[in-house]
C-alpha cells in the first residue's frame, strides 16, 4: 500500500474538555513557545477563573489561532507525556487524532513541526487587524499519509534522536543544579556591596563609525545582531571587551534583565538607550557579576522593582541597588568556569534541537518516498 491523500478534518477532532471541576490548578497552566513546545504560562493569572480552560490530554494537539504577532511560526504544541494533562486559555484551539489506525499523532507533530506548515498556515491566515488560522482552515489541509508502519518507523528516528537530546538536558538540569548551590552557599555566607560601588559607568561613543554592526541584548543574557536602519551610529555607545550592556526598557517586557558581557576581543556597539558599564574594583570577577546577574531570582527582582516605571522599564537608580556578593577569588572562579561550561553545553543543546527540527521535513519526505516506491513496485 502507497500513500493516501486525506483531509486532515477526517482524522481529527475538537477536544473541548474543561477545567470545570478546578481538578488542575495554576502550576498545569500552559502557553506555547514558537518552538512549538508547551511551557509554563508567563501570563499573571491572579484572579483568574480556571473553570473554562481546557484540558490537553497526553497525545492531544492545542495552537493558537491568532497569527497576527508571531511572525512566520504558528504556535502549536503535542502532549507527548504518558501521564501529564496540562491545561490551556480557552482561546486555544484543543484538539487529538480521531483515527489512531490511520494518523499517528507523533507522525503529526512531525508534519506540524516543519517551515512548510508555518508557511503554509500563515499564508492560508484571514483577517484585517488580527490573521487567524481557524479550525476549518486546519481541517481543510491535504495531507498525504504513508501507512501506519512507516509512519511509526520514521517516528522511531525522530524519537531516539528526542531521547538523545532530553538525556543531554538532564545532564544540564545536574549541572545548573551545581552552580545554584554554591550561589545559594555564597549568597547566605557573604558580605555584599550594591552594583552603585561596583561598576561605573561609561559613555563612549562610536564617533568615527568604526563600526557598523549593531548588537542588541537578549534576555538570556547574550548578545544579538539588531537592526538599525536609518539611524546614525555615530551616537551608538561601544562596549569593549568584559564590558556590560543592558537594555533596561525591556526588563518589564521580558520579566528579566537583558544584560550582556563583551566577552570577545574586539568592541561592539549598542543602542544610545543602554546603560553601558564595567567593574571598577579588582575584588569582583566580571563573568561572576554576570553569573550573578542571570539569575533567575535576580530577574525577578527586577522585574518587580521595574513594575513602578509606567513604561515597564527599570529606572537606572533602582538596578544600582541590586546587591551582589563579594566572595573569594576561588569561589568566584569555581562558578564562572561552571557557569561557562553551562553556556557552552547550553549553546550545543540549542544547536541539536535546531538539528532536530531541522530534520522532521527530511523525516517526513523520506516516509513518503518510501512509501511511493513500495506502491511503485507493486
Amino acid at each position: 500500500m502507497g500513500l493516501t491523500r486525506y483531509k486532515l478534518g477526517e482524522l481529527i477532532e475538537l477536544s473541548e474538555l474543561r477545567n470545570t471541576d478546578s481538578r488542575l490548578g495554576i502550576d498545569d497552566v500552559r502557553g506555547i513557545s514558537i518552538q512549538k513546545v508547551f511551557i509554563p504560562t508567563k501570563a499573571d493569572m491572579r484572579n483568574v477563573s480556571l473553570h473554562p480552560y481546557y484540558l490537553v490530554t497526553p497525545e492531544s494537539f492545542a495552537y493558537v489561532p491568532d497569527t497576527s504577532r508571531r511572525g512566520d511560526k504558528i504556535t502549536l504544541a503535542h502532549n507527548d507525556s504518558e501521564n501529564d494533562t496540562y491545561i490551556v486559555s480557552s482561546s486555544y484551539v484543543v484538539f487529538r487524532v480521531s483515527k489512531p489506525s490511520i494518523l499517528n499523532s507523533d507522525y503529526l507533530f512531525m508534519y506540524f513541526n516543519r517551515p512548510e506548515f508555518d508557511r503554509y498556515a500563515r499564508f492560508n491566515s484571514w483577517g484585517s487587524a488580527r490573521e487567524t488560522f481557524t479550525w476549518d482552515d486546519m481541517c481543510d489541509i491535504d495531507i498525504d499519509l504513508p501507512p501506519l508502519e512507516i509512519q511509526q518507523k520514521y517516528v522511531d528516528i525522530y524519537n531516539a534522536m528526542l531521547s538523545n537530546q532530553q538525556s543531554y538536558e538532564r545532564g544540564l538540569d545536574d549541572l545548573q543544579v551545581t552552580a545554584e548551590g554554591l550561589l545559594e552557599k555564597i549568597k547566605t555566607g557573604t558580605p555584599r556591596k550594591p552594583l552603585e560601588v561596583l561598576i561605573r559607568e561609561i559613555d563612549e561613543r562610536n564617533t568615527h563609525l568604526a563600526i557598523s554592526e549593531v548588537n542588541g541584548v537578549k534576555k538570556e543574557k547574550q548578545f544579538m545582531p539588531s537592526v538599525a536602519s536609518g539611524a546614525d551610529l555615530s551616537k551608538y555607545k561601544l562596549v569593549k571587551p568584559y564590558q556590560f550592556a543592558c537594555n533596561l526598557m525591556h526588563v518589564g517586557r521580558d520579566v528579566a534583565v537583558p544584560v550582556a558581557m563583551n566577552t570577545g576581543d574586539q568592541a561592539i556597539i549598542v543602542s544610545p538607550a543602554y546603560l553601558v558599564f564595567e567593574v571598577n574594583t579588582d575584588d569582583l570577577i566580571p563573568a561572576f557579576l554576570l553569573s550573578w546577574l542571570s539569575r533567575g531570582e535576580t530577574d525577578r527582582y527586577a522585574w518587580f522593582m521595574s513594575d513602578t516605571n509606567v513604561r515597564s522599564g527599570m529606572e537606572k537608580k533602582r538596578f544600582l541597588e541590586i546587591d551582589v556578593p563579594i566572595p573569594e577569588k576561588k569561589q568566584q572562579e569555581a562558578l564562572v568556569e561552571i557557569s561557562a561550561t553551562l553556556m557552552e553545553r547550553r549553546a550545543y543543546d540549542a544547536q541539536i534541537k535546531e538539528k532536530i527540527k531541522g530534520i522532521c521535513p527530511v523525516l517526513i519526505k523520506g516516509s513518503l518516498d518510501e512509501a511511493a516506491r513500495e506502491e511503485a513496485q507493486l
